[in-house]
């Protein structure tokens, strides 16, 4: 890319690793106590960072909180940095990430805490009930076996799949009123049957 005004050529890759090289250099300086070069890594890769956090977390003031805490770890740990396993902001990137991921557990935690957690109940029917019921789906499926095979089909499509009259009359290639007398006659031959 070439600026107009001045005539030079720039190549985004040399930026980026000029600034790679600089927070790498600033973060190597904070390891050794130097309060400048944290005031110019903050404002140098801090939007970045917090970038990360606010995707993750969806909280601005949370963000803010976080990427607070980011900075203070890394006045403190600057000096576990090692270049050779990546750059500055790679290492403050992960540091956002872990600090926030423990943040999201904390909180998923304090929702669901073992004292805080309602007593879950066994729904399932008792073996009395489940007799009951295995008998009464028994009776139905006796009942549907006495209607004719499509209006049987159309009465369990119509229960199972929701499916409407019209949906129903497409399937099965039949005209929308003759269905509707289908599903009604059967529907009323399900009722006697299981009376009986």
């Amino acid at each position: 890319m070439t600026d107009e005004s001045s005539g030079s050529t720039e190549n985004p890759d040399d930026a980026n690793s000029l600034r790679r090289d600089r927070a790498n250099r600033l973060l190597a300086d904070v390891a050794g106590g130097d309060e400048i070069a944290f005031a110019e890594l903050y404002r140098a890769t801090s939007p970045r960072v917090f970038g990360v956090i606010v995707r993750m977390i969806h909280d601005r003031g949370e963000a803010e909180d976080l990427l607070q805490e980011v900075f203070t770890t890394t006045w403190r740990r600057a000096n576990t940095f090692d270049p050779a396993r990546g750059s500055a902001i790679t290492w403050l990137t992960t540091l956002a990430r872990n600090r926030t991921i423990d943040r999201m557990r904390q909180q998923r935690d304090e929702l669901l805490g073992e004292n805080a957690a309602p007593e879950i109940t066994d729904e399932s029917p008792t073996p009395a009930v489940a007799a009951e019921l295995n008998e009464e789906r028994l009776r139905l499926e006796q009942c549907l076996n006495r209607l004719e095979p499509q209006q049987k089909s159309a009465v369990r499509e119509a229960f199972f799949t929701g499916a409407t009259y019209g949906e129903l009359a497409s399937r099965l290639a039949v005209p929308l009123g003759t269905m509707k007398s289908w599903i009604r006659r059967s529907l009323m031959q399900l009722k006697l049957c299981l009376e009986e």
